[in-house]
């Protein structure tokens, strides 16, 4: 039987919906991405933000219409909407034969046979589990680079964030169980390894009494076939010396963090129950800089969160100017129900948020195109993704560019290269956020 996976969100969800792939594919099930041949749908779903929660509701009802044609045996419906509104799923949406929540990924082969056996129900997920099956994950991502989730859950309980309750608090993977992944996806063929959680800073807190993230990066190191290890989603106020010190030392770790600020305003920043101040980001930002002149930041924000003011919101674009953050997303607010934030007064129109939304990604576009063009003339090994049809040129990514969210750098060359290869690279010109380098 031919199984229709369909992944959406965030890639800690990619991480679950390739185990659940493994999973799969160990019982003999084989993978189509299209629609017309599946006899089996399984959709991963997210709902973080408003637009996320859209996005997956619009592809239930999308492939609902296949299982009503008959043309489809099994439709099942799992991650952060099915935990979320599970019961509303199976009441609203009746060609939907199985929700599994964010926690119960394991249970996927159970899912699938109480599907086509005809029954409609949902398997609950204790949110104080870690499900780790022993069945290989199913790489999804070319095979050159891969995430590897080193927790699940959060205990910040920032005022904006459903994560908590959707998948419990923070929870590790244990390190040798860590190792023994990355060794897999190294022999495997994996390259560059991501390492992603809610928050990844605090890992090994909860297990071993002290954060941890570095020795679990020394160890990451020492794994033969790896070449790049990229760390995001750290809370600055928990970036330590220790981490810091392994950045500088190990030259497999990209001199690259992703550390979500979301404000600059103090006022804001309390209301967001966030856990720095302005003053505190500057210090962590500086110390970096610093410590490893030639890392790349890149961070998120979020415009519009209830009650800011225009002044806070030009004191967030002050901040941006002063910071030059490399790499820069912005998210309008979205009120998620059952946060405190979504019943605070002050809330701001969809108008507002897009014009502030806009005037800070203008003011990122002009930093990050200067910050391409200072890149002319320097030599960069890269990560080859893959050819540019029809054209004797290749695309690939430095240390500064995380897949999917970042950059690129084209090369023209005639020479045969394939993706996972590195090479390297002049920098040659730049167009917007992408760079133009020859062949080294």
């Amino acid at each position: 039987m031919k199984i229709l996976f369909i992944s959406l969100g965030c890639d800690k969800n990619l991480v679950d919906t390739e185990v659940m792939l493994g999973l799969l594919a160990s019982r003999g099930y084989e993978m189509t991405d299209d629609e017309t041949e599946a006899d089996i749908i399984v959709i991963n779903t997210c709902c973080f933000i408003h637009d996320a929660k859209e996005e997956s509701i619009q592809n239930i009802l999308e492939m609902a219409e296949y299982k009503k044609e008959g043309r489809v045996q099994a439709l099942i419906v799992t991650g952060c909407l099915a935990q979320r509104y599970r019961q509303e799923i199976l009441d609203e949406i009746p060609e939907v034969d199985e929700v599994l929540g964010t926690t119960a990924y394991d249970r996927i082969l159970d899912a699938v046979d109480a599907a086509l056996a005809g029954t409609h129900s949902v398997m609950l997920s204790d949110l104080e589990a870690l499900p780790l099956p022993d069945t290989k994950r199913l790489v999804t991502t070319g095979g050159h680079f891969a995430y590897l989730k080193i927790a699940e859950g959060c205990d910040k309980h920032c005022t904006y964030c459903i994560i908590p309750k959707i998948r419990g608090n923070f929870r590790s993977v244990p390190m040798e169980r860590l190792l023994r992944e990355a060794r897999e996806l190294a022999e495997q063929g994996v390259k560059e390894l991501i390492l992603v959680a809610q928050e990844t800073t605090l890992y090994g807190k909860d297990l071993y009494g002290e954060k941890s993230l570095h020795k679990l990066i020394r160890e990451l190191c020492r794994i033969s076939g790896l070449r790049w290890i990229r760390i995001l989603y750290c809370y600055p106020e928990e970036i330590t010396d220790d981490l810091i010190q392994v950045m500088k030392e190990e030259p497999k770790v990209c001199h690259y963090l992703d550390l979500p600020i979301q404000h600059a305003s103090d006022a804001v920043l309390r209301r967001m129950g966030r856990r720095t101040s302005k003053q505190e980001l500057q210090d962590i930002i500086g110390k970096l800089r610093r410590e490893i002149p030639d890392i790349c930041l890149r961070t998120t924000l979020i415009t519009g969160f209830p009650g800011e003011t225009q002044e806070q919101h030009e004191e967030l674009m002050e901040f941006v100017d002063e910071m030059e953050f490399d790499r820069l997303g912005v998210f309008t607010y979205s009120p998620e129900e059952g946060t405190p934030a979504a019943e605070m007064e002050g809330q701001i129109s969809e108008e507002v948020k897009e014009e502030r939304q806009g005037e800070l990604m203008e003011l990122q576009q002009e930093i990050a195109f200067d910050n391409a063009e200072r890149m002319i003339g320097q030599e960069v090994l890269v990560m080859i993704e893959g050819k540019v049809a029809d054209e004797n040129a290749y695309v690939g990514r430095t240390y500064r560019d995380a897949p999917n969210v970042d950059g690129l750098i084209f090369i023209n060359t005639d020479e045969e290269l394939l993706s996972g290869d590195f090479a390297r690279v002049k920098v040659t010109g730049a167009v917007d956020y992408d760079l133009i380098g020859e062949l080294l």
